[in-house]
């Protein structure tokens, strides 16, 4: 009866791969234990009935496991082994997923539907969710913009990584548009994209506005390349239109961009405090790029990184107090600074090796598409320091990139 009951479609390695997937997107939602389960299922699901030989021809997946090597090995000149434990920890998914998606067979059209309706109907519990925070006391919250205090949201309220995962999930569903078939399919999916771009601009997290911005600006010019260039000017006058719209009648984007603009006008009267969060960026760049002069190349160790940013706050802003000094807010500052610049170039080196096997076909732009999305997010954060960061980043990419290197080679096709 087991062996019958393994032979069960459900339990494919694909199906289950689906299955296990909106587990883990629900785990990094709502409890961190289901989404590190997950995970470990997720892997070991792909990697069954899979020679051991077959792990060394995904090439992409080695490369990644030389700089997180060189995380693990900083462990030789860091102080602090506690936090070095725990740097090392939010890094194990890169020895796991990225081999998984490369071994796992393709999706059927079947199987991507499926995940598209778990997809969005998770996210739209996630922003009701959400919303229903602001729909208590809309007033107390809509003044809080104006501090830069953030709705609520799940993923234990982390706006950054939430707001990613929905921009990437309106890349996903404009990618499954054609595919989905019937028309009131279709529909019902551009009803979830507009929720999702409706809660963008309310939720006004800046992360997630750049990433969708970008991607509408990567789809007018998909739409120019395939001389379809009605539906790109369409494309650019709804994104105009809709940030104008936005503008005027969200009122948390427009105390965000009245914060962010305020920020600015502090900079430059050289009020360099950490009350605001985008002074407190820059701030932590400028002493990142002091500590990777003083350390180039072993970095002060991945366990040490806290400890030499609040040394160099010491010394240069003494007045910034414990609680609003920041590691690097910059993926690339924060390995620099970690583990050096050796380790550096073989993580750029691992971003963009997948960019050599990029294709003239939809799926190619989908996935570079993605990859600058989720480039957004590095440029602003060091999202790979923590386990959401990881995974929204890891997922998303990995997903989209399984799709398009299974994908029949095409011509570049419009939607």
């Amino acid at each position: 009866m087991i062996r019958t009951l393994l032979h069960h479609p459900f339990f494919s390695r694909t199906s289950l791969a689906v299955f296990l997937a909106l587990c883990m997107i629900a785990g990094f939602m709502c409890n961190r234990v289901v989404l590190s389960v997950s995970m470990i299922l997720f892997g070991l699901n792909a990697l069954r009935g899979v020679s051991p030989r077959q792990w060394l021809q995904q090439r992409w997946w080695l490369l990644g496991l030389v700089w997180v090597a060189i995380y693990a090995l900083s462990w030789f000149w860091s102080d602090d082994k506690t936090f070095w434990n725990d740097r090392v920890q939010t890094k194990m998914p890169f020895l796991l997923l990225p081999l998984a998606f490369g071994l796992l067979p393709a999706f059927s059209q079947e199987q991507l539907r499926r995940y598209t309706a778990g997809l969005c109907l998770l996210l739209l519990g996630g922003i009701v969710y959400s919303l229903s925070f602001m729909l208590n006391d809309p007033a107390a919250y809509v003044e809080g913009y104006r501090q830069s205090h953030i709705l609520r949201t799940p993923a234990h309220g982390d706006h950054i990584r939430f707001s990613m995962t929905v921009a990437a999930a309106v890349a996903w569903c404009l990618y499954m548009a054609p595919k989905l078939g019937s028309r009131l399919r279709k529909g019902l999916l551009y009803v979830c994209i507009t929720i999702f771009i409706v809660y963008l601009h309310v939720l006004a997290a800046k992360t997630g506005l750049i990433a969708f911005y970008l991607l509408m600006a990567c789809w007018a010019l998909y739409q120019f390349r395939s001389r379809k260039s009605r539906k790109a000017l369409l494309v650019l006058l709804l994104v105009v239109g809709a940030w104008m719209l936005a503008i005027r009648y969200v009122p948390t984007l427009r105390y965000r961009i009245d914060y962010s603009l305020y920020s600015l006008e502090q900079l430059q009267k050289g009020n360099i405090s950490g009350d605001y969060s985008d002074i407190g960026r820059l701030v932590s760049y400028k002493l990142a790029m002091g500590l990777i002069r003083e350390h180039p190349l072993t970095g002060v160790g991945a366990g040490d990184i806290l400890s030499a940013m609040s040394a160099a706050y010491d010394r240069l802003y003494p007045d910034i107090p414990q609680a609003q000094r920041l590691v690097p807010h910059n993926q690339f500052l924060a390995i620099a600074v970690a583990t050096g610049l050796i380790s550096l170039a073989f993580f750029c080196w691992w971003l963009c090796a997948p960019l050599a096997r990029l294709r003239r076909d939809r799926e190619s732009f989908f996935f570079l598409t993605t990859w600058l999305m989720l480039l957004v997010v590095l440029m602003t954060d060091a999202s790979l320091e923590v386990q959401f960061g990881v995974f929204v980043y890891l997922f998303f990419l990995l997903w989209q990139r399984q799709v398009s290197l299974h994908a029949a080679p095409d011509a570049l096709a419009g939607a």
